[in-house]
């Protein structure tokens, strides 16, 4: 995969993480993200998709009500969230591997209470890669790289195509310490019930 340590290090520029990169590449690397997070719940049980783990850190600014503002994310809001996120990315990724510039939001993200169980979790990020691959059959041969865009956050810069579609890996990423303490604490509290 992609070194995303040094990314958020900085010891690399995102340009510089993104640069040769290929269609291919971007497929390969889709394949080992979705398979990284599959990994990360062989040993999962259904009752650790709904767990509400302790998040002291817990905020969300885009929540749906206030009182999901702070509430810790369980592990079937994190797989919603990040595959909506990565899937945002293919989508405006194509847009700009086509010279589409893009002009909104292209996002759709399952509604987080309904992912219960393990099946549902996998079900979501195969769909998810299927998604994204999908997207990427869209790019021309070659893919334009000069039209960009740039988000509406401070320090923004303008991604191309391929700098797009990594921004969602990226994001991906960032998720997976989350997924494996909302596991790690699933496990301990299922150890704590077994035992007491």
């Amino acid at each position: 995969m992609l070194d995303f340590a040094a990314l958020r290090g900085k010891k690399i520029s995102f340009k510089d993480l993104c640069a040769g990169l290929t269609v291919d590449d971007l497929k390969r690397l889709t394949d080992e993200m979705v398979d990284t997070m599959l990994t990360l719940i062989t040993n999962a049980q259904d009752a650790d998709v709904a767990f509400q783990p302790i998040d002291p850190l817990a905020h969300d600014e885009y929540a749906a009500t206030t009182e999901e503002f702070t509430l810790p994310w369980t592990l079937g809001h994190v797989i919603v969230h990040t595959t909506a996120s990565a899937e945002e990315a293919a989508a405006r990724a194509s847009s700009l591997a086509r010279g589409v510039e893009i002009k909104e939001r292209s996002r759709f993200e399952v509604p987080w209470q309904m992912v219960i169980t393990l099946d549902q979790v996998r079900h979501r990020l195969e769909e998810s890669r299927r998604m994204r691959q999908a997207f990427l059959q869209t790019w021309p041969d070659p893919p334009n790289l000069k039209v960009t865009f740039t988000a509406d956050h401070p320090n923004a810069k303008p991604r191309n195509a391929v700098e797009m579609f990594v921004a969602g890996l990226a994001h991906d990423d960032a998720h997976l310490g989350q997924i494996s303490e909302i596991l790690r604490q699933a496990a301990a509290a299922r150890e704590g019930e077994l035992i007491g």
